[in-house]
């Protein structure tokens, strides 16, 4: 169903109303032409449709000639892009495929990926992802975002301003030292923000008008990449110290006043200054870092649908992290908040998380811990490895976010098995090559009894005639709805808060199929959903603690629903 409203010839715009699927909502949405005609049209990812401009389109805009003269339905074009894909050989070339189609008609794009969203999820984010950003230099025709660096210092409102779009309203920022589990990528890092803004319109909606990648350029320590005459970075040694923090500043200062209703999202910067970076600007401006927010908000959500395997409370369980990093340390504040939540004390809630790094337990007699370590460095003897810390603490959920491929080794997963009828074992790191067990290895080690979740997918597993179909514990089922809620309610800020009410959102919408299965986390293909969802929760947050300006809407759920975006055709005339 598609109603045009109006047109109006001397604006050139048209505004069409289309039904969500699966909803009874509409959605309004609007598209400028500004004037645009013939090739520029086909030019412009957000106005083009290729084949499917109708005979009276093609006259009135320009385009009779540019365009094969048979016309195609939407369904006909997706059905053209599934099987071009599936014929790709590699997971790579099928990225490279739709990153291509996402540059030349987004709604086509938008359309392939969330009506097969368990298929291409993987591929344009975790775990493909990964490995474009590693052949970044190789795969990049034309720029989706902003590249700005550190020779750009004084001018970062300039390169704003040269961003086609004035509407932003989310923005995912990277610097590329910490990507995925991967390292320091530099330059190379974009596809990340690319990909995770790609991840807010597929899964919540978020018109790609309004989202901007940025990749702030200040080197890279890998010297790989500075030796590669390919490499489409600055080619010297990253920024450190006061220029580098003079460097963000600019950029946050310059957003705030460009896009002052933006949202900045942190992702995949080293420890040390993802941090700071979170602490210093998340009272100032509306920002949040998924890796530490994001991570933990999944990672809770996982945690509170497995005590419905295991039994009792979360304040009955002891959790034991490899890696003590954004990830590690996020998820264990979050842990802190929703014991507090249940009525324990701050104290003895830190003293349910432990962490393991490349050292051993961090405890309090080590003096090697970084500041992000040291409210989890508990009274304990020095413990050296990761079996050790098994043996001795006896927890009933081990958490994995080191990077480190394998590290969930037999012994260890066996030692869970004995000491928990149902051990919890996710085993987050991303890329797929980077987690630290398998689902396969999960399942055999413990004789099925695991509650595994991974941050890239595994697929179905059959022990002993039962098939575990394991849940991904991946921030998309987090941050797009954050982000969407923060936007529909124009947040000046995002809190922890949010990220909890996320997290408990999100648990409660796993079945007793998907427990049943082996997930726990809801199936994939109702992301929106859930991302709905928890945009609702995360507003009523917004406006309980007044954090906008904005009047509370009557029905804030039906209020969501109008901010997303569907990708179905306009008629432009």
């Amino acid at each position: 169903m598609t109603m045009i409203s109006h047109i109006d010839g001397n604006e050139g715009v048209a505004t069409t109303t289309h039904p969500l699927p699966h909803r009874g909502a509409h959605v309004a949405v609007q598209t400028t032409l500004e004037g645009k005609r013939g090739a520029d049209i086909l030019h412009d990812p957000l106005l083009n449709k290729g084949t499917s401009f109708t005979e009276t389109e093609r006259d009135a805009l320009g385009l009779r000639g540019l365009l094969p003269p048979k016309v195609t339905t939407q369904a006909q074009q997706v059905d053209k892009i599934l099987n071009n894909i599936r014929r790709k050989p590699t997971d790579l070339d099928k990225y490279t495929y739709l990153v291509s189609l996402q540059e030349r008609n987004a709604a086509l794009f938008y359309r392939v990926v969330i009506d097969n969203l368990s298929e291409m999820m993987p591929i344009i984010y975790t775990p493909t992802v990964g490995q474009a950003c590693q052949k970044y230099a190789l795969i990049f025709r034309r720029p989706q975002g902003l590249f700005i660096s550190s020779q750009d210092r004084g001018r970062i409102k300039e390169l704003l301003a040269n961003w086609p779009h004035a509407d932003v309203r989310m923005i995912v920022v990277t610097d590329g030292e910490r990507i995925l589990g991967l390292g320091d990528l530099g330059s190379c890092g974009m596809g990340i923000p690319v990909g995770k803004l790609s991840l807010y319109t597929a899964c919540a909606g978020l018109p790609p008008e309004q989202c901007l990648p940025v990749m702030l350029d200040v080197g890279t320590n890998n010297q790989a990449l500075r030796d590669d005459p390919l490499y489409i970075g600055l080619a010297q040694e990253r920024l450190r110290g006061p220029a580098y923090d003079e460097l963000v500043e600019e950029f946050v200062t310059a957003v705030h006043e460009t896009f002052p209703r933006a949202c900045i999202q942190f992702e995949d910067f080293g420890n040390t200054n993802a941090f700071r970076m979170l602490r210093k600007y998340r009272d100032r401006v509306c920002t949040f870092n998924d890796d530490i927010q994001g991570t933990a908000g999944v990672t809770v959500a996982g945690l509170y649908s497995s005590l419905r395997l295991t039994g009792g409370k979360l304040a009955d369980k002891k959790f034991l992290f490899l890696g003590a990093g954004e990830a590690g340390v996020g998820i264990c504040d979050l842990i802190v908040q929703a014991l507090m939540a249940e009525g324990v004390s701050e104290a003895d809630a830190r003293a349910k998380c432990w962490l393991v790094d490349s050292h051993g337990l961090v405890t309090k007699h080590r003096t090697d811990l970084a500041e992000h370590k040291l409210p989890y460095a508990h009274d304990h003897a020095p413990v050296p490895d990761l079996l050790a810390a098994v043996e001795a603490l006896k927890p009933t959920a081990l958490i994995g976010v080191s990077g480190t491929p394998q590290a969930f080794t037999e012994d260890v997963v066996k030692a869970m098995g004995r000491l928990n009828a149902r051990p919890v074992i996710f085993a987050l790191s991303n890329p797929t090559s980077k987690a630290e067990c398998t689902a396969e290895q999960a399942y055999t080690w413990t004789e099925g009894r695991a509650i595994f979740a991974s941050g890239s997918p595994f697929a179905p597993f059959t022990l002993a005639g039962k098939t575990h179909v394991s849940g991904q514990g991946n921030n998309s089922y987090i941050f797009p709805g954050v982000g969407l809620g923060v936007i529909a309610a124009e947040s000046t800020r995002v809190t922890d808060e949010m990220f909890f009410v996320a997290a408990k959102t999100l648990a409660s919408l796993v079945t007793e199929e998907d427990l049943a299965s082996g997930s726990v986390y809801p199936d994939l293909h109702r992301i929106r959903e859930v991302s709905a969802k928890i945009a609702v929760e995360v507003a009523e947050v917004i406006y309980a603690r007044k954090l906008t300006s904005m009047p509370r809407p009557t029905d804030i759920a039906a209020h969501v629903l109008a901010q997303m975006y569907e990708p179905a055709y306009q008629a432009y005339v």
